[in-house]
């Protein structure tokens, strides 16, 4: 049993079907990285204030996903602006249930991180059917205008609130590819707090005393940075010198 295993062994579980009510689909979103090692650190007795999703026994399950932006990136160059009312559109793969969701994440000018999906046959890299349809319901984006520029393997443990409208999900083996490149990401962890609102929360709290603090580096500005050469990231220099200090 590895140590992840061994730690979330000790949560309570909780199926796909009972977390329906915590979709948390417009939402406040908090991102920190922290090394893995630490991973028993951060999760040391919040078994009595979170439960664990398990799918089929599995609590560290796999995801694929592949994200589109425009020619000139777009999408990344505004969230490096920290540009609000901005747009990330992808395709994620459920790798344990097969299915295909295309998704586009709004982030408002209040801060809100709004998401919509739909279900699509497929995890080929297309906008069309009713993914497209979303895209032009949801997005200033036309198919036309977006080509798929990189795709993340990660694998995630989620854990659910048992008194708050919070969710918390665990993200490692984070790996990056793009043509013939690939870049990984080996004992990383990216954590990432959503919740309906902002408030105090047991992790938050927990996150507080291990003086980690917030970052505002996702995983696809993280890969951009890994594949492309020449891309603006002076605003994102501390979190990436965080991620090196981190696993070095």
């Amino acid at each position: 049993m590895t140590t992840e295993n061994g730690i979330l062994s000790i949560f309570e579980p909780i199926s796909l079907e009972q977390m329906d009510d915590v979709k948390l689909l417009n939402r406040v979103d908090t991102k920190f990285v922290i090394n893995q090692n630490r991973l028993p650190e951060l999760l040391k007795g919040l078994d009595e204030q979170y439960y664990v999703l398990d799918i089929d026994g599995v609590r560290m399950y796999p995801y694929h996903t592949t994200y589109f932006d425009t020619e000139d990136l777009l999408a990344y160059r505004n969230h490096h602006n920290g540009k609000l009312n901005r747009y990330k559109v992808r395709l994620r793969t459920y790798m344990i249930s097969g299915l295909n969701f295309f998704e586009i994440k709004f982030k408002n000018n209040k801060q809100r991180t709004i998401k919509s999906r739909v279900t699509v046959h497929s995890g080929t890299p297309v906008i069309t059917g009713q993914a497209e349809e979303l895209l032009l319901k949801k997005s200033p984006f036309t198919a036309s205008e977006l080509q798929p520029k990189l795709s993340v393997n990660f694998h995630r443990t989620t854990l659910v609130s048992k008194k708050l409208n919070e969710r918390i999900t665990i993200d490692t083996g984070i790996s990056f590819a793009k043509d013939n490149l690939q870049k990984n990401y080996k004992g990383l962890l990216i954590v990432e707090v959503k919740q309906d609102k902002s408030q105090e929360s047991p992790i938050l709290k927990r996150l507080h005393h291990m003086h980690v603090n917030p970052a505002r580096l996702s995983k696809y500005c993280l890969g951009v940075l890994s594949m492309y050469d020449g891309v603006k990231y002076n605003l994102f220099k501390e979190t990436l010198l965080n991620i090196n200090r981190i696993l070095s």
